[in-house]
């Protein structure tokens, strides 16, 4: 770790591995999402090395406003020998060439432990931050996905599609070993692409009784597509509350609720799964200006099956329900509102002990 670093562990206790006596609980992969907020991506490194000895087995970057999605799996990989994975890294945001080169650099680092998760974003990322234009995502995705399978295998691709074109690239440096795609998908038409073109699907914003509608699609479309339904790995970023039920924590919950489900891609999901009646006044009150009124409008239901919130075994609890509707793996994202940094630290790397699954040998991820 860099000398002008923190110790990820000072003004809280160490992270400790968990007794093997909790080892059978936990049968598939949990796996955080990095980076934790309140930590410099040089303290990853110590994290994702205790992190590792508590029995994660994965770390899942994700990209937004902060840093961008490879650099803390760099990180990581370089501390341990954990999987890494993007969820996402966005198709629109970089030129297909980029983020084949993007790619590579994460295989280099860690071979053989790298997947590529793809997707679309939204609007407002795509849009109104990079000045984009968000068109026909299905279809961008799956030609990402097709040139990165060539691009990433060596090729000298020349690649002619709906969304883009590609004259005669070629990685200089390709990865030693094939990278798996992950395609981030919300409705049908994005869950069948996962299905049909990617090696693993990456789910969001649903609840645990929403997984199995979400992954009939995915296993469907791969059936259809003449490949084995059971190869492809379900994959999910989990959203975590980890303060104490309070209204002020009810209150910060149902503004994170209503901020993202306005977003127009993630309404639509909400609708497609069958949420739109409980949803309508929030959205209503949200297009007619008053943001007061929306966010009081979300249903506690609504809140509390989104965003796993409580006790801690209330939490593993919640992480395991999603398990067993058919997460292959749960990468979780812990969130505290704590303002104060040195407690926000220590609450944080608190959840990421107590929530371990515990130290055992990694499980093979379904290929």
């Amino acid at each position: 770790m860099a000398a002008t670093a923190r110790s990820p562990t000072s003004g809280s206790r160490p992270l400790r591995a968990r007794s093997e006596g909790n080892a059978a609980v936990n049968p598939k992969r949990w796996a955080l999402s990095v980076p934790l907020d309140g930590f410099a991506l040089a303290e990853h490194a110590e994290i994702a090395r205790a992190a590792e000895r508590l029995g994660y087995v994965d770390a899942w970057s994700l990209e937004a406003d902060g840093v961008d999605c490879f650099a803390p799996l760099a990180v990581v990989g370089m501390a341990t020998s954990m999987r890494l994975g993007t969820a996402i890294a966005n198709v629109y945001t970089r030129g297909p060439a980029t983020l084949a080169m993007c790619a590579a650099g994460v295989a280099e680092v860690a071979p053989g432990r790298f997947c590529l998760g793809i997707g679309s974003g939204s609007q407002p990322i795509v849009e109104a931050w990079n000045g984009g234009v968000f068109g026909r995502p299905a279809t961008r995705v799956r030609e990402s996905a097709q040139f990165l399978r060539r691009a990433l295998a060596g090729e000298r691709v020349v690649f002619r599609g709906e969304t883009f074109s590609v004259d005669g690239f070629r990685l200089s440096r390709p990865p030693a070993q094939p990278i798996p795609i992950y395609v981030a998908a919300l409705r049908p038409g994005m869950l069948r692409v996962a299905g049909e073109v990617g090696d693993g699907a990456i789910l969001n914003w649903l609840s645990a009784q929403d997984v199995p509608k979400s992954v009939a699609v995915v296993r469907e479309a791969a059936q259809k597509a003449g490949r084995d339904p059971a190869t492809i790995e379900i994959t999910a970023r989990l959203l975590i509350n980890v303060d104490p039920p309070s209204p002020a924590s009810d209150l910060a919950v149902r503004r994170h609720v209503t901020a993202y489900l306005n977003v127009p891609v993630y309404r639509a999901f909400q609708e497609w799964l069958g949420r739109a009646s409980v949803l309508e006044p929030m959205w209503n009150a949200w297009q007619s200006g008053d943001r007061k009124a929306a966010v009081g409008a979300v249903p506690e239901r609504v809140m509390n099956d989104l965003i796993i919130r409580g006790s801690m075994a209330e939490i593993r609890a919640h992480i395991g329900r999603y398990l067993d509707a058919g997460i292959d793996t749960a990468f979780l994202a812990l969130s505290t509102l704590e303002t104060d940094p040195a407690r926000r630290r220590a609450i944080l790397l608190d959840a990421v002990q107590t929530l371990a699954p515990a130290t055992r040998p990694a499980p093979t991820p379904p290929r």
